[in-house]
């Protein structure tokens, strides 16, 4: 050990474990991110992003809060006024119908509320229903490949060349008009694509180091798309089914513009605008404005957020 003169070697051993001890704080400081923390800080960082999930979150407070500010119930009716609902029916803060009223007198700020309830509800649970069976079936279909995979695509292309708006009609038509078969119509159709687009992610990973040596270990298939595979596929998922939902909603709402979604005394988003459209005539213009400025909110809003997610969780895509 080589020493300055006057310098003792304890001072010298001194100095390089205070120099250690000070990389080993610099090094504590710098803690590692996870792919979702990056992804969360590239998804604050996008404006319009951030500003349409703000948007949907107070669409959602609305449809929370607003039954308990509302006056009057979604089916009563204001007899008092229903006489002339060009004239006396338009939005009235003293009366308590703050969007006005409907065609036959009833109060269009609880029916707008019960609106977008209905319209999020099918919008969820159709997304969700789409990403759980397409999100299984593709994977399935990519991971075993041969004939299964193809028998399964084959199945996939058959059911998608027929138009999806047929098929949810023609089980609306022939069975009850129900929540229940609107949900199981959606359902039919709205995973096809989900599985096409899962099962290419499949084929991209089933190849991968971690995935045979999964295989040569002995573990079976169907652990391995479940341990594996699904987990890196969050999100490519995550994605597509933010945008799912407002393709549901506009289904749902096309539907409901036919006369054939939800049914009285329920409605929803694209029933309130087909009976706008309809009295729009009379100079009811608030009938056909409000179910229409949120739907726009709630329609807009999802697309962005989903943009934004796809941008945060794959920045090379942009």
């Amino acid at each position: 050990m080589v020493t300055r003169p006057g310098q003792k070697p304890e001072t010298i051993g001194t100095i390089r474990n205070e120099r250690i001890v000070e990389k080993l704080v610099e090094a504590e400081k710098v803690k590692g991110r996870s792919l979702w923390q990056d992804a969360a800080g590239r998804f604050t960082r996008n404006r319009a992003a951030v500003a349409a999930l703000v948007t949907l979150l107070a669409v959602v407070i609305f449809t929370l809060l607003g039954p308990f500010i509302a006056q009057w119930s979604n089916e009563e009716i204001d007899w008092a006024r229903m006489g002339d609902i060009a004239g006396q029916g338009g939005p009235s803060i003293e009366t308590g119908h703050y969007f006005g009223l409907d065609e036959v007198g009833r109060d269009l700020f609880a029916r707008t509320i019960q609106a977008t309830q209905t319209s999020l509800i099918v919008g969820v649970i159709g997304a969700l229903m789409a990403v759980i069976i397409g999100t299984l079936y593709g994977a399935i279909s990519g991971f075993v490949g041969g004939w299964v995979d193809n028998l399964m695509m084959r199945t996939v292309d058959i059911l998608i060349a027929v138009p999806y708006m047929f098929i949810i009609i023609l089980l609306m038509v022939m069975f009850e008009r129900s929540f229940l078969m609107l949900f199981v119509g959606i359902g039919v159709v709205s995973w096809l694509e989900m599985s096409r687009i899962v099962r290419g992610q499949t084929l991209s990973l089933k190849h991968r180091e971690f995935i045979e040596a999964a295989q040569a270990a002995g573990v079976g298939w169907f652990t391995i798309v479940r341990r594996h595979i699904l987990p890196n596929l969050m999100g490519v998922v995550v994605v597509y089914a933010t945008l799912l939902v407002p393709q549901m909603i506009l289904v749902e709402s096309f539907i409901s513009f036919l006369g054939l979604g939800v049914q009285e005394p329920n409605t929803s988003l694209g029933a309130l605008i087909s009976k706008g459209a309809s009295t729009i005539i009379y100079g009811t213009i608030w009938q056909l404005a409000w179910p229409l400025v949120f739907f726009l909110l709630t329609i807009i809003s999802l697309f962005f957020i989903g943009d934004g997610l796809r941008d945060a969780l794959d920045p090379k895509e942009r």
